[in-house]
């Protein structure tokens, strides 16, 4: 079931595709394209040099780059280096990068000549980068060091146990925390889910969207590509048409995204009267809660199974996963994967709950975090007794399939009655006009907190605040009922697609 030749060190891996699969594309992305025995090489030549300028043994590397074949080289060379790679998303703003940098204590940073410029600008410790390599041409070229032959071999570690990356967390309620991840960790997922459940092989050629910073990614989109030796293609920013059209000209036969994507194109291809591809065969969704309704048409329309999971960065991404064969369950994430144990408790006495019942889910396995980076406090409080408690709300039917219902944080409790968001939003997204939503609590002095929703119009169409309300009262318990509708241009949200309630919530503040 569990297929542990996947889960090897990263210059094991790479060595033996280059040796099985030299002249296969590993990865590739709209500007250039390498094969595994040029990933190989170029990785180890990378390797080298950043030990010649310095990077220690366990030495954070920051990787700052748009998603691309260089992002993934700059990965995979940090590994073998025996550095820590530290990704941060492209879009962060230069603050967010800044506290990623010193978090990490990062002294060697890969990026693009503009964000060296403002770094240069804000960054009070700049001058502790005391490496600085960059995609664009000038010094320390990143193409200058990937095709020249460095002083120093690559220490191509053979551990897989120790900290090998860094990510930080989505940041849905606040300040990010980095999760410390290793090799293991990471390559466990790959040979308990995506090989034995989602099948990818040899044989696949995926199509990934995914910001590469995020662990969905990084455990899919890059480890089990590489551990399965498949061929990749690389979006560097998601767009439903690009994306259409590269399933049909590439041949792909996987793509992975988040409920989000998934639903702009579906929207897009029924614009467009586009509803197959003859050798795509499957389609994956993790990252935030996929709605049933979502699932169904996507796959109605498309007639590809859509499979849904759970997953979260300190477990290395997945927990849950729908499988390609046998029984699947509307609205649920799927079973626990194989090896790894759940249990679904009550939040305040710690007791396992009856099937049907909400609880939090909490999970032990070989895929738990080594811990948060400089926070023993904050990791003491999320492992107890070796069980991971996610924070997430859910309950399990009686065959075991797993549906998340929302965060105990994100709970609105309206005068005793628990809501969670998810419920509401799946409501409202089935109502004409709405394009995205996002419901958030709003502090009421009698009842303590009530439900608003905040909706983005598809594209010429006005929706009828009262008529939606209205609908929400027809699905709905009245307690459930938004009491407000805010129209907005766009949700925010993290790159795994979760919703940053957050920032709807100072919205609601600033606005009296």
């Amino acid at each position: 079931m569990i297929h542990t030749d996947l889960i090897a060190s990263i210059p094991d891996l790479l060595a033996r595709q280059s040796q099985n699969r030299g002249d296969k594309v590993a990865y590739r992305d709209k500007h250039r394209s390498v094969t595994y025995a040029a990933l190989n090489q170029r990785t180890a030549d990378l390797a080298g040099h950043l030990a010649d300028q310095g990077l220690e043994v366990g030495g954070r590397v920051a990787i700052w780059l748009p998603n691309s074949v260089n992002w993934i080289e700059s990965c995979l060379a940090t590994a073998r280096a025996h550095g820590i790679a530290v990704p941060i998303s492209y879009e962060a703003t230069t603050s967010e990068a800044i506290y990623r940098l010193d978090d990490a204590d990062c002294r060697t940073l890969i990026t693009t000549a503009d964000k060296v410029t403002a770094l240069e600008e804000s960054y009070d410790n700049f001058g502790k980068l005391a490496n600085i390599i960059t995609v664009d041409p000038g010094d320390n070229h990143y193409d200058d060091l990937v095709a020249t032959a460095p002083s120093t071999p690559p220490r191509d570690p053979a551990d897989i146990d120790g900290c090998a990356y860094i990510v930080y967390t989505s940041g849905t309620t606040g300040q990010a925390k980095g999760v410390m991840l290793s090799t293991r960790s990471m390559l466990w997922v790959t040979a308990a889910c995506w090989a034995p459940i989602a099948d990818v092989s040899v044989d696949d050629i995926i199509l990934s969207p995914l910001p590469l910073f995020h662990s969905y990614a990084l455990n899919l989109s890059v480890l089990s590509v590489l551990a399965a030796g498949a061929t990749e293609y690389i979006v560097e920013k998601f767009s439903p048409s690009e994306v259409l059209s590269l399933i049909a000209s590439e041949g792909i036969t996987v793509m992975p995204g988040v409920p989000t994507m998934f639903h702009y194109l579906l929207q897009t291809a029924k614009d467009d009267g586009i509803k197959s591809f003859p050798k795509l065969r499957l389609m994956i969704s993790a990252g935030a809660i996929m709605p049933a309704t979502l699932n169904q048409e996507f796959e109605d329309w498309f007639g590809v199974p859509l499979l849904d999971g759970y997953g979260i960065t300190e477990t290395a991404t997945m927990v849950t996963m729908n499988w390609l064969t046998g029984q699947r369950e509307p609205g649920s994430c799927g079973l626990p994967l194989p090896g790894l144990a759940t249990r679904i408790v009550d939040a305040g006495t710690g007791l396992d709950v009856e099937a049907g019942a909400e609880g939090e889910i909490i999970v032990r396995g070989p895929n738990l975090m080594l811990g948060y980076h400089n926070k023993p406090e904050a990791t003491a409080a999320a492992i107890r007794d070796g069980w991971y408690h996610t924070g997430d709300l859910a309950r399990y039917d009686a065959a075991g399939f797993v549906t998340i219902t929302g965060r105990l944080k994100e709970l609105i409790i309206r005068g005793g009655q628990n809501i969670a968001p998810a419920e509401i939003e799946e409501t409202v997204m089935t109502f004409a006009g709405v394009g995205d939503c996002a419901v958030v609590g709003q502090p009421h002095k009698e009842l303590g907190e009530v439900p608003v929703v905040f909706i983005v119009e598809q594209a010429d169409q006005a929706v009828d605040e009262a008529a939606l309300l209205a609908h929400c009262r027809k699905k709905l318990s009245s307690y459930k009922i938004p009491v407000s509708v805010h129209k907005t241009t766009g949700i925010p949200r993290t790159g795994s697609g979760k919703t940053m309630r957050f920032k709807l919530t100072e919205t609601l503040a600033d606005a009296g």
